[in-house]
């Protein structure tokens, strides 16, 4: 029924439209949304917005899909869970099945576009490894390239990876990318589903492509309002287990994962069917983000790491040579 509603995001929503939208909108969330209490006060809200009008004024289906967003979040607190406008119709399937070959390959090919979301690899002075990745792509497309850029840092001294402007990703590439900076098997996360009330226990792996950057050297973790979902993971996990410095601001706060369902042909609303539930703090950082270690304003934060891990490595300099580089390296910074 909803394939004969599809209408231009310029267009009107009319009566048809806006009620079907609701409905299989009320009907997902009820069905998947982690927190099933919450859930009914989702649908309740809906309901009610949609009786009292509210709606009528969207414009097209882009102001619509910002309408309901205000009230899928204003019950829950939950900024994984959003409607978004779609240019191109969606699959009917999206949500159910999973991305056909075809889907699939075209992801892939995206990805290699933008060069997996690496945006930089380079060895700062001092012989200091930085990264700056822009999210965490799915591992089995990811996990060579990502291995190639681990393996780049891997002889440098210290560590700054930059998660500054990374919006999450797949917690299997956390996971992953995690094992080059542990030298033993860690477990560093659980992911609760309600569907069938599993939990999936995400651990580091022992071997990995390539050499580790090794546990006893130190990683700084760059963070900013913006850094959201699975680099929150990655920085939580690392700051719970004592493995990083997390420099910056507060993050975004959303540590509940999920997917992508249709409720339109040009509609699609994330809804979190899991929670993260940390083995060391029983619990995660939504709502409240991630605090870090060494708080100062986003632009701040790389001159600061780099301070840190300078002032770090002159503790035990391998020779006088060594010494003096690393302090004129730190009075250029200051």
């Amino acid at each position: 029924m909803l394939a004969a509603l599809a209408c231009d995001a310029k267009a009107e929503v009319d009566d048809a439209t806006r009620k079907a939208v609701i409905a299989e909108l009320g009907a997902k969330v009820k069905d998947i949304y982690v927190f099933p209490d919450k859930a009914k006060l989702v649908v309740e809200r809906l309901n009610a917005r949609e009786q009292s009008g509210a709606y009528r004024g969207a414009k097209d289906l882009d102001a619509f899909a910002a309408m309901l967003t205000e009230d899928l979040r204003q019950p829950t607190g939950d900024k994984h869970l959003g409607v978004r406008y779609h240019a191109k119709p969606l699959p009917a399937d999206l949500g159910g099945r999973g991305p056909t070959p075809e889907q699939e390959r075209m992801f892939a090919n995206f990805l290699k576009s933008r060069n997996y979301d690496i945006r930089k690899v380079e060895t700062l002075p001092g012989n200091i490894g930085y990264i700056d990745l822009r999210s965490f792509p799915p591992a089995q497309i990811a996990k060579p390239v990502l291995g190639a850029l681990m393996n780049l840092v891997a002889d440098t001294d210290a560590l700054i990876v930059d998660l500054r402007h990374n919006g999450g990703g797949d917690p299997h590439t956390v996971a992953f990318l995690s094992s080059y900076l542990f030298d033993k098997r860690t477990h560093l996360n659980n992911m609760y589903w309600r569907d069938g009330g599993r939990t999936d226990a995400f651990w580091t792996e022992e071997d990995v492509p390539g050499k580790k950057f090794g546990g006893s050297k130190k990683v700084y973790v760059l963070t900013s309002k913006d850094t959201f979902s699975g680099a929150e993971e990655f920085s939580y996990n690392l700051q719970q287990l004592r493995r990083g410095l997390i420099v910056g601001e507060t993050t975004g706060g959303g540590a509940h994962p999920g997917g992508v369902h249709r409720i339109h042909p040009h509609l699609g609303v994330f809804i979190p069917g899991g929670r993260a539930i940390n083995p060391i703090s029983k619990t995660n950082w939504e709502g409240t983000g991630v605090v870090p270690d060494v708080k100062v304003k986003a632009e701040d934060a790389l001159r600061t790491a780099e301070r840190l891990a300078l002032t770090e490595l002159l503790k035990s300099p391998s020779d006088e040579g060594h010494a003096q580089h690393l302090r004129k390296r730190l009075a250029a910074l200051e």
